[in-house]
């Protein structure tokens, strides 16, 4: 969760980058934080649940229609994502990777693992993620999300 994440940075004292004590940078992470609830956690969760848990619980397939529904409204977010956070900037709060990459690229696997690629077009997007993964190291960025990347072959 959020709470714990914010948590874990103050009580161990992480680098500044992940949680900034720049007020405006921390209020970038902050608006970041707060939106993502319902707009990208949302979205990339809810294809992740048309796409392979309902499925997968009651081996059925979900309707294409409304599949295709879950799809579109995960694109207006990935759009207003772009426009909105990252801008022309290398992470959401400038220059360095925070927790709001951190948490914003974790959600944006799931449609990937449930195979769908976000980032095949979207080339700011993709060089974003290219960021992270070599912020947080591409091999921890691997092992962290294995089950997920392989949960469309359940």
């Amino acid at each position: 969760s959020i709470a714990i994440l914010l948590y874990l940075a103050r009580k161990f004292k992480t680098p500044d980058h992940w949680y900034p004590s720049d007020l405006q940078k921390r209020a970038r992470v902050d608006e970041y934080l707060s939106w993502q609830h319902v707009n990208i956690r949302g979205k990339a969760g809810k294809l992740f649940l048309t796409k392979v848990l309902l499925p997968l619980l009651t081996g059925q397939p979900f309707p294409p229609e409304k599949l295709e529904s879950a799809t579109e409204e995960l694109n207006v977010v990935l759009k207003q994502f772009e426009e909105k956070f990252l801008q022309d900037k290398p992470f959401i709060a400038g220059s360095e990777i925070s927790l709001a990459d951190l948490v914003a690229l974790v959600e944006l696997m799931q449609p990937l693992g449930a195979g769908y690629d976000l980032f095949e077009e979207r080339p700011k997007l993709a060089e974003w993620r290219r960021r992270v993964e070599e912020a947080v190291g591409k091999q921890l960025f691997q092992e962290a999300h294995e089950g997920i990347l392989n949960a469309k072959n359940l």
